[in-house]
């Protein structure tokens, strides 16, 4: 199993991915990237048990497979290279090559098999939305939202989709903001609580974005597609 890809591509999307990891997590496998190869796609992963994230890069591979790979020693490694291509190598003894044009590394993987797996939604109700609304609807919300983890329902933003439009409203208990857009409108009723640290997340990447978010949830869990 082995992969060439761009330095300042693959280390672009991992600087994203890599805020969704905690600091200390319950389970060691939560410190690692999840690398999924498909010959030319390669899907990277990181979660938290709460939050999962994902991104899609074009690659130059012909193999299949999946390792978890160290999230801070691989950013790390991938900050001191300038702009060039790097061969990923997956090597019997349970270590990744990395070859790039000032030497190679070599890093310790753990088998993809043991990544929690991301939660898929069975028939789930599905609303677009622009991502420069959902951005801004987050940025006016967000700050009100509390961070008291015994009161989780004020620690997050809630969403009301119906067909007349969006609502987002976010309070402490001493603050209440309510954002609403006529100009949205959803096919369905629905309303859910979001937490603070995807939304954060999710602030930051769609704020130079133009694309569309589909916005799939159901009574437990929502799926953000851009």
């Amino acid at each position: 199993m082995n992969f060439i890809v761009s330095s300042s591509y693959l280390l672009k999307q991992l600087q994203v991915l890599g805020s969704v990891i905690n600091n200390s997590n319950t389970l060691p496998i939560l410190d690692n990237f999840l690398f999924e190869l498909n010959n030319n796609q390669l899907t990277v992963s990181a979660s938290d048990l709460e939050t999962t994230m994902s991104a899609s890069l074009e690659i130059d591979s012909s193999s299949e497979g999946s390792i978890a790979v160290p999230a801070k020693l691989l950013l790390d490694i991938l900050k001191t290279f300038p702009e060039q291509p790097l061969t990923f190598t997956i090597e019997e003894n349970s270590t990744v090559e990395i070859s790039s044009n000032s030497g190679k590394y070599a890093i310790a993987y753990a088998p993809g098999e043991e990544f929690p797996k991301a939660v898929s939604l069975e028939d789930p109700s599905a609303t677009v939305v622009p991502a420069e609304v959902l951005a801004t609807a987050i940025s006016k919300t967000i700050f009100a939202a509390g961070n008291d983890d015994l009161r989780p329902v004020m620690s997050g933003v809630f969403f009301q989709f119906s067909p007349e439009g969006l609502i987002f409203v976010a309070t402490d208990a001493h603050k209440l903001v309510k954002y609403a857009r006529a100009d949205v409108k959803a096919s369905q009723v629905a309303d859910f609580i979001m937490p603070k640290k995807p939304l954060n997340i999710l602030k930051g990447i769609l704020g130079a974005s133009d694309a569309e978010v589909k916005i799939e949830y159901n009574d437990s869990n929502a799926t953000f597609f851009f």
